[in-house]
């Protein structure tokens, strides 16, 4: 695995950062697999699972694969957690498991996630709707103002015949909060916290030399061969 090195000129930076040279990049220089991000991998890792919305590092936060799961906020559009198809699998086991509304079902994939994958209502009821259309699943008679959705004969049959993809969708979904546990640990998010109030700190001044950047950028890419090398 390569790390990208800091060099002195500008356009030289933006080339290699952007991939223009024809290679791929590896390690902390790494563009991440999210088209649209221009952040190293390691940094949109560390933002992903930090502020409150996911935004920035240092703090708790809930989406670890950005905003809805699906197209992250901010900088660009970020990678799919499940296609169309995949999601439709996923509430309709939840619902077959146990009749749910929609806030249900919101909450039933954020816990399984451990937090990582928080949809939001413009994901998840166009889909319910798409799964009522079909015929998979329809209104459950309850008392209250939200009425929650049960598993028809056809919707399961659908996940008797796709037993196998539902049960490796599940197991994305612990894999998911798996890796939520190990890098949002205590001691890495307080680290995280310190390094993100250093860096605002010492580079929101106004006058930041061009060669204190450089140097915070060597000792940054030297931590990161550090810790590759663990």
């Amino acid at each position: 695995m390569r790390f990208s090195h800091p060099t002195h000129g500008h356009e030289e930076r933006r080339r290699h950062w952007r991939g223009d040279d024809g290679h791929h990049h590896r390690g902390f220089g790494r563009r991440s697999g999210r088209p649209g991000s221009d952040e190293p991998e390691a940094l949109e890792l560390a933002r992903d699972h930090g502020g409150p919305r996911g935004r920035h590092f240092g703090h708790r936060g809930r989406h670890g694969f950005g905003r809805d799961g699906e197209h992250g906020e901010g900088r660009g559009r970020r990678r799919r957690v499940f296609d169309s198809g995949e999601l439709q699998l996923v509430l309709l086991k939840l619902i077959a498991d146990q009749p749910r509304h929609g806030y249900e079902l919101i909450r039933a994939i954020e816990e399984l996630t451990g937090g990582a994958y928080v949809p939001s209502p413009g994901v998840i009821y166009p889909t319910l709707t798409l799964l009522q259309d079909m015929g998979r699943i329809e209104e459950a008679t309850a008392a209250g103002p939200r009425k929650p959705f049960a598993v028809t004969a056809d919707g399961t049959a659908e996940l008797v015949a796709k037993k196998q993809e539902v049960e490796t969708l599940f197991a994305r979904l612990a894999q998911l909060a798996s890796m939520r546990e190990r890098t949002d640990g205590g001691p890495v998010r307080r680290a995280m916290g310190n390094l993100r109030t250093v860096l605002l700190d010492r580079l929101g001044r106004d006058g930041v030399q061009t060669e204190t950047m450089h140097e915070v950028a060597a000792i940054l890419d030297e931590a990161a061969r550090k810790i590759e090398r663990l």
